[in-house]
């Protein structure tokens, strides 16, 4: 059995005598292609997907393989560099956390049951003078209707100057734990031996990652990153969940007004692929006095966000509210929330005084 995930398949390539609705999923037996097994369950996360929002599972001659999707996503990208890219790892020159969590397509629910994704993450990260680079860690949990995945990553990151500016190269370990309720899907018909296993299964998974990030202070920073690199699988029920490679492309501006100098313009993107289907994100973020922003970001054929948020001494705070402008809102979506809470500070250590004493007085 071959299953793919949602982000990556598009109703074009569903098969043209199998008729699918907003929100269904679909199993289709290749070995009778022009039958067509429905099953109503919001298994996958229907995010990325530019026209139709399904799930595909194949059933192949031999053996089971499952891919997983693609990663979680954040309207506030941008201040998330680090679970794209381990090169981020103490790029801010301080002590920085970092917690999000998301809410997404509102609405979204199956028999009275909330099945719409939701997501946390909390990562935390700091320059080590003493490893030449910076450190970093985060934790993050992906509830996808039947879906759960609770993920660890640890981020080395070595940094030096270049040019004018910083160059950083960065290496991740990471380890994923999931877990399929089989038990919430309904078959259409009796005896599908996919779905005839009534029980959660678990797996665990570990991979890794890799990014080069650089940065110009107060101008722009560009970085590149790849991450579940060996594709790692791992047996759950009936089929092997096999990890699939995702590469990120990350880059922003800081321009600073002539005339205003209190206002900043902070352009940036992020280009997500898996060599299959990608997803385009542009942002723009405007700051006033460095306490107060407000920005747009637009998913290109999946949403349109909105964000506002503010610096309090050493804390950032942020809201975000997503616009669906794909086909989901049909299905009941009614846009996604996004919290941000980010906290930074330096440590000081003081040099101690080198004191003399007068040889007079000794």
């Amino acid at each position: 059995m071959f299953f793919y995930g949602i982000r990556h398949v598009r109703s074009a390539q569903i098969l043209e005598n199998c008729p699918v609705e907003e929100g269904q999923f679909i199993y289709l037996n290749l070995r009778k292609p022009k039958k067509c097994c429905y099953f109503n369950a919001f298994f996958e996360q229907l995010r990325s997907m530019k026209k139709l929002y399904i799930c595909l599972i194949l059933s192949l001659v031999m053996g089971f393989t499952t891919f997983a999707q693609q990663e979680a996503q954040f309207t506030h990208n941008m201040f998330n560099n680090m679970f794209y890219n381990p090169a981020f790892a103490g790029s801010s020159e301080a002590i920085c956390f970092t917690g999000i969590a998301r809410q997404q397509w509102m609405g979204i629910k199956e028999d009275g049951n909330n099945v719409s994704p939701r997501t946390m993450l909390i990562s935390l990260d700091a320059p080590v003078n003493l490893l030449h680079g910076g450190l970093g860690g985060t934790v993050y949990q992906d509830q996808l209707g039947y879906y759960k995945s609770i993920g660890v990553r640890l981020e080395y990151a070595y940094r030096f100057n270049l040019g004018s500016g910083i160059l950083s190269l960065g290496a991740q370990v990471g380890m994923l734990n999931s877990t399929y309720d089989f038990s919430k899907f309904k078959p259409i018909e009796d005896g599908d031996v996919v779905l005839s296993d009534k029980t959660k299964q678990n797996n665990f998974i570990t991979d890794f990652g890799f990014g080069t990030f650089y940065k110009m202070p107060g101008k722009f920073y560009l970085g590149i990153s790849a991450v579940q690199l060996s594709e790692a699988k791992s047996p759950i029920g009936k089929a092997d969940l096999q990890l699939k490679r995702n590469y990120y492309l990350a880059g922003g501006y800081e321009y600073t007004l002539s005339n205003y100098s209190e206002f900043e313009i902070d352009p940036s993107f992020l280009i997500k692929t898996d060599a299959t289907s990608a997803q385009y994100d542009f942002n723009t973020l405007v700051r006033y006095n460095n306490k107060f922003w407000g920005g747009v970001t637009y998913r290109v054929q999946d949403a349109v966000g909105l964000l506002v948020g503010m610096n309090v001494k050493n804390f950032r705070i942020g809201y975000s509210y997503d616009i669906t402008t794909s086909k989901l809102h049909k299905a009941g979506s009614m846009g996604s929330h996004e919290v941000m809470l980010g906290y930074c500070f330096k440590i000081v250590i003081e040099k101690p005084r080198k004191s003399y004493r007068n040889t007079r007085f000794l």
